[in-house]
């Protein structure tokens, strides 16, 4: 993305910096940046002393500093409105591009900076990629991986890239390769899609092997739509670089999780992005608490609540016997937006999330930031506030560190130095 130069240095102050290094916030502390650079991070009194003329302080009182946000998992193109797929891809391309347009506006003002775009028909994710490169659209920094590959009738077919079999599977690589995907987003299990299987794989692992060795040939990682217990088992032995969902789903649609499978994830060292805001509809039990709040709830609602809130508590349990298996720092958040009811601007919802089954806030934070940097591949050049890495930084009222809830309350956002918020 193009942004006008900044004329002067700016040295912000906050209350607290939390630079994403080690997962300490410390106070007392400044960032100094030179165009869309930072110069250099330290204590406030000495940085005061070593900026050049005309530098502009920026005070964010009341406030932590902390990197942009990532969100690695977004559909950029689908409007998370409660429609169904089919509602939603009955929509042109074009419209599908206004739409992805909005939607990345929604989740810069949120302090996400950097997202993965993990799926849209056509070329629909190439051209949002475009046009932010041209300058044309505001939005967080992409990397795409245009149509997601799956078979036959399966999940996200009307996306368009279908491949049954390696040799097809390995032709699909190649063509979104040479249309620009950096990286490579393949459907491992059914899903949400009308007529396929959640609980089922969707390719063998040779199939899916022989989307890595294609990838790797190219430098591209690959992510696997794993929903299936099968699928996940599969996408560990052909070697897939992030496993997203991570549902352990059997076949009849219920989640059992499987402690030799768990061993197996934290053996291969894969990453994981269980998108948990998808399956608990975490959007819909903030939206009814919230009127419980407000003594607003009506009895329906509150029935609904508890059926919500029941189902939120099966999968966040698996999740927290998966963290007994010493992951924590191979977890990234992704929020699947786009998705159903999944709107954009609420990574801050996956953080709490993560809190629940057992991060704290600071772990949270620190899973959106340099870990997810290091998950997609980007960690020299965001994810930490350092020296000569680009100024992508929030600032949220209050502390994150303690309460994660203050991810939600974005007060500035910068991207490539340039305050958009």
């Amino acid at each position: 993305m193009m942004y006008p130069k900044v004329a002067h240095p700016q040295l912000i102050l906050a209350d607290r910096i939390f630079d994403g290094v080690d997962g300490r916030a410390r106070e007392g502390q400044a960032v100094l940046v030179s165009g869309d650079r930072i110069d250099s991070v330290g204590d406030v009194e000495a940085l005061s002393k070593e900026c050049p003329h005309g530098t502009v302080e920026v005070h964010l009182e009341g406030t932590t500093l902390t990197p942009g946000l990532i969100d690695g998992h977004t559909h950029l193109s689908l409007a998370g409105d409660g429609r169904s797929y089919d509602e939603m891809f009955s929509e042109s391309d074009e419209m599908m591009v206004v739409t992805g347009a909005m939607n990345m506006m929604k989740h810069l003002n949120a302090g996400i900076t950097t997202i993965r775009e993990h799926g849209a028909r056509n070329r629909v994710g190439f051209a949002l990629k475009e046009g932010l490169g041209r300058g044309y659209i505001p939005g967080p920094r992409m990397l795409v991986s245009g149509r997601p590959i799956t078979c036959t009738g399966g999940h996200f077919n009307f996306c368009n890239e279908v491949a049954d079999g390696e040799h097809e599977i390995r032709q699909s690589v190649r063509r979104l390769v040479h249309e620009g995907a950096d990286y490579i987003k393949i459907m491992a299990s059914g899903g949400g899609t009308r007529g396929t299987i959640p609980g089922r794989a969707s390719y063998t692992t040779d199939e899916l092997h022989a989307a890595v060795h294609e990838a790797k040939h190219y430098a591209r990682t690959t992510a696997a739509h794993c929903r299936a217990k099968e699928s996940m088992v599969n996408a560990v032995k052909a070697g897939i670089d992030l496993m997203e969902h991570a549902e352990f789903l059997d076949p009849d649609d219920e989640m059992r999780f499987d402690p030799h499978l768990a061993e197996m994830m934290a053996e291969s060292g894969i990453w994981i992005s269980p998108t948990l805001q998808a399956w608990t509809k975490y959007p819909r039990i903030v939206e009814l608490r919230n009127q419980r709040d407000l003594g607003a709830l009506s009895h329906d609602g509150e029935m609904e609540l508890q059926q919500l809130e029941a189902r939120a508590e099966v999968r966040l349990d698996v999740m927290r016997k998966l963290m007994e298996y010493d992951i924590k720092d191979r977890v990234v958040p992704g929020t699947d937006s786009g998705v159903g009811i999944l709107a954009f601007g609420h990574l801050d919802y996956d953080l709490e999330l993560l809190v629940q089954v057992g991060f704290t806030p600071a772990e949270a934070l620190l899973s959106a930031l340099r870990i997810s940097a290091d998950a997609v591949g980007v960690s020299d050049e965001i994810g930490t506030i350092e020296k000569g890495k680009v100024a992508d930084l929030v600032a949220f009222q209050g502390d994150p560190t303690k309460d994660i809830e203050a991810t939600g309350r974005v007060e500035a956002v910068y991207q490539g130095g340039v305050r958009l918020r």
